[in-house]
């Protein structure tokens, strides 16, 4: 902090005649977190994309974060398994042992879709995956951890597949900072899917390398407070290290995810502990990101109280909510009131009269019964059994038919579909309000401007810069409002 001309200002280096008032030591973005952390994922910044469903993060977009050294996701979620393999294809060529990483959605209504992930990924050779969604352990999770353990000529452990698991429990959490359950390991070693030396291995190592901390963000979210679920999560993690011993297993690291928008978030997450940080609804309105320019011009004018919550096709029948986009989209009502009309009715035929064309010419935009037909083939392909039980439960029946139109909604929303505008379902957190309102009047505000590489470099460069402020304000130094924010600079002029 320097006086010069009688104002006062920062800078690196203090210009001739200026008077030094306070200085902070230096702090490069790639300092913050944990060392470590950028070891262990072969990465310069402690900075990872999350995967956002339906390829939305797609190989442009993790090819991009890669090659500035940051650790994206692919988006898996909701892939054909024929554009997943082409995807996982293209990231092998491109990145080579570069870093990236697979998401692997827990998907318990239908676990083969876990398999074909955890299947795909081994072929390729992926060498992370980010869990999510997990309220329980499955074999498909455990198998591809045991898939790439071994001893090195040292003797020591190696775990050559990584696992990054999102949650927003505490003994979800648990699970990932344990060793693998004996019984699973047991079951996989039965079925011969797993060695017998990689099931001995599974009791040195945790069954995540790292654990982010999911608070609120867009799509399936607890909307838990970040200052309250990360140092919760710290300390169950030094508990469960306690409960082992020291040095029995290798230390497992913390993220922070969720509303981290600004630079002022991303200190505030380093600050409170964690070794890196992962953003998601940010990335979404960039021009790597594989949705709409429709959809992107929607998000970059969206602000902090323009997400609501709405229910989610996959858990539909539960009641599970998902965060959306509330601005410019008529999607939460109407999937509101699908709901509604789910809980009050036993079946599609017990619709009121006036429902049914509210539904139909409003919400579906075409009737009940070609809707119907449009699902059974679907799952016919798909999911055979529910298709037969649909056909003797009324009930289930209306569900597959109103989350025929919570499916198509997302997808309507990633390839624009000009006509179904009302109806897109864009997944999003307040995050994005939040980088809206930083971004304004900077070369980040149009999304023309928002690459993804220099969305993650200028986050984590003000954080840094946010990081040094701290350290003066820590020692009584009162620093001016007006230098209080990072400024993205403008591009050269040519």
């Amino acid at each position: 902090m320097v006086r010069a001309g009688g104002a006062v200002g920062m800078c690196h280096v203090p210009p001739p005649g200026a008077e030094v008032l306070a200085t902070a030591g230096a702090m490069p973005p790639e300092r913050l977190g944990a060392p470590d952390f950028l070891l262990r994922h072969g990465v310069r910044l402690p900075y990872m994309a999350g995967g956002m469903a339906g390829g939305i993060s797609g190989p442009r977009l993790v090819t991009a974060l890669s090659r500035a050294g940051c650790l994206a996701v692919l988006g898996a979620a909701g892939l054909p398994e024929e554009r997943l393999d082409a995807s996982l294809a293209t990231l092998a060529r491109e990145l080579g042992d570069g870093p990236y990483a697979c998401n692997l959605l827990h998907s318990p209504a239908a676990p083969r879709l876990e398999r074909t992930v955890v299947d795909l990924c081994l072929r390729h050779r992926v060498r992370c995956v980010e869990a999510s969604a997990f309220v329980q352990l499955t074999p498909e999770v455990v198998r591809y951890r045991l898939a790439g353990l071994r001893r090195d000529p040292t003797g020591a452990v190696r775990a050559e597949h990584r696992v990054v698991a999102k949650v927003s429990r505490e003994e979800t959490a648990e699970l990932f900072l344990r060793p693998a359950p004996e019984a699973l390991v047991a079951g996989l070693r039965a079925q011969g899917r797993v060695s017998a030396e990689q099931a001995e291995l599974a009791r040195h190592v945790p069954l995540a390398d790292a654990v982010t901390a999911e608070a609120d963000s867009g799509g399936h979210t607890d909307r838990r407070p970040l200052a309250v679920l990360l140092p919760a999560l710290a300390r169950l993690r030094a508990r469960v290290a306690r409960e082992h011993g020291p040095g029995a297993l290798p230390p497992v690291h913390l993220g922070a995810a969720g509303g981290l928008g600004s630079p002022y978030a991303v200190a505030a997450a380093f600050a409170l502990g964690a070794d890196y940080v992962v953003t998601g609804s940010v990335n979404q309105a960039t021009v790597e990101a594989d949705t709409s320019p429709a959809v992107k011009e929607l998000l970059a004018r969206a602000g902090i109280a323009d997400c609501v919550m709405a229910p989610a096709a996959d858990m539909f029948e539960q009641g599970v909510q998902v965060q959306v986009l509330g601005r410019g989209t008529m999607f939460p009502a109407r999937a509101g009131l699908l709901l509604r009309l789910y809980r009050d009715h036993g079946g599609l035929e017990e619709l009121p009269p006036a429902e049914r064309r509210r539904l139909e010419d409003r919400v579906l935009q075409q009737s009940l019964e070609r809707t119907w037909d449009d699902t059974a083939a679907y799952l016919k392909a798909h999911h055979p059994d529910w298709l037969a039980r649909a056909e003797g439960d009324p009930k289930f029946r209306m569900a597959l038919v109103f989350r025929w139109y919570l499916g198509m909604t997302s997808r309507w929303a990633v390839t624009g579909e000009p006509g179904r505008a009302a109806d897109w379902q864009v997944w999003c957190g307040p995050a994005m309000g939040a980088f809206n309102g930083w971004a304004a009047g900077t070369p980040l505000a149009p999304p023309a401007g928002r690459r993804v590489a220099a969305v993650a470099e200028h986050l984590m460069r003000g954080a840094a810069y946010q990081t040094r402020l701290a350290h003066l304000r820590a020692t009584g130094v009162r620093v001016p409002a007006a230098c209080a924010d990072y400024r993205v600079p403008a591009p050269p002029v040519a």
